[in-house]
């Protein structure tokens, strides 16, 4: 299933670098596999959107974020497929350690401010 997932994440790049609009039947399989019919194509339509390497941040920067969603929330396939994604868009493994440590210190104070109900001070504050 790994291996599924990682040439998914690898046509997605491909597709998504080479700037194709491509239709929903060229979606990865993966999202083939797990998503109801009807929402297929918007889902593939708005993650091009979103992903696409032209748009205000760079795919190296993009991949670097997902990566450091996907540590936290932990999904190991969507790190594998962004990590790789990452790397071939040419980010350095210092580049993917500090994308990683940057999710993990935003979660540890978030996890920090909740559990002590420093949000609601910091929440009433304008």
């Amino acid at each position: 299933m790994r291996a599924l997932f990682a040439s998914a994440g690898m046509a997605l790049l491909l597709a998504l670098a080479s700037g194709s609009g491509a239709s929903a039947q060229e979606a990865p399989e993966w999202m083939k596999q797990t998503l109801p019919d009807q929402a297929l194509k918007p889902h593939w339509d708005e993650y091009q959107a979103v992903m696409n390497p032209a748009g205000a941040l760079d795919g190296k920067t993009k991949h670097l974020i997902s990566l450091g969603v996907a540590a936290q929330i932990p999904c190991e396939y969507c790190v594998y497929a962004h990590t790789k994604a990452a790397k071939a868009a040419g980010a350095t493994d210092a580049q993917i350690k500090e994308a990683i440590a940057t999710a993990a210190l935003v979660r540890f104070n978030s996890t920090m401010l909740n559990g002590s109900d420093g949000g609601r001070e910091w929440s009433s504050r304008k």
